[in-house]
């Protein structure tokens, strides 16, 4: 993975974390800060349970990062086989772009709520009854499988890299690129959900989101004209 891809993976999630994500997983956060965080609390300590909820939520987006890397490993790809990912890639990525947008119900079509699983609804109101820190945590993990059609664009990306480690760094850098918003939104409860703000971030991640897709396609055009091409100097 060269430098700029991570640099486009930060800014892609960075502003589509204060668009997409904050719609999707807002109210998740309300939920628990107005349930469990006791306003009496130390502000550090405030800070606290917002950051190991985040944690909780990168830990599942890295091991799914793994496993979507190391599915993209074991599969045997020609040169037109890594064309035909990368093409994947980017269509999906200029799908969720124009989604975000407004312009297409992509996200909503794979976005399917595990809120009706019995073990998910009792396993949420559990953690959202209990008073430990430990809990924050547990409850970022649980909110990190939540299907999302962001995160699938992401896990998408790290089944790119064909490499477990790859692609956990990939969804590692995509959940702490995603903090600030969420953290904020923890802090500052109902701000970022409303104004021009969101309207802005969720643009520039839309255009951002659909440039990157674009220039997945012409790097897959490379593997075409030269299928001996490695995946390593993909970006060359």
């Amino acid at each position: 993975m060269e430098a700029i891809d991570f640099y486009t993976i930060v800014t892609i999630a960075f502003l589509g974390s204060f668009g997409h994500c904050i719609g999707m997983c807002g109210g998740i956060v309300i939920a628990y800060t107005s349930a469990k965080v006791d306003p009496k609390w130390h502000k550090a300590y405030q800070g606290a349970a917002h950051l190991l909820y985040s944690l909780g939520r990168i830990t599942t987006y890295t091991v799914m990062g793994a496993l979507f890397g190391y599915l993209g490993s074991v599969a045997t790809f020609s040169g037109y086989g890594v064309a035909a990912l990368f093409i994947f890639a980017g269509v999906v990525m200029i799908l969720t772009g124009l989604s975000l947008m407004g312009k297409l119900r992509f996200l909503t079509a794979v976005e399917h709520s595990l809120m009706a699983s019995r073990w998910y609804r009792e396993t949420f109101q559990e953690l959202m009854g209990s008073g430990s820190l430990f809990s924050f945590y547990l409850l970022g993990l649980l909110n990190g499988l939540l299907p999302c059609g962001f995160v699938y664009f992401f896990a998408v990306t790290a089944a790119s890299t064909m490499s477990p480690f790859w692609g956990a760094v990939v969804m590692l850098v995509f959940g702490l690129s995603t903090v600030p918003a969420m953290f904020g939104l923890g802090f500052f409860t109902g701000i970022l959900q409303k104004g021009r703000l969101r309207q802005t971030m969720v643009t520039l991640a839309s255009i951002a989101v659909i440039g990157y897709g674009l220039f997945m396609i012409y790097d897959a055009t490379k593997f075409i004209r030269h299928p001996e091409r490695s995946l390593l100097h993909c970006c060359d």
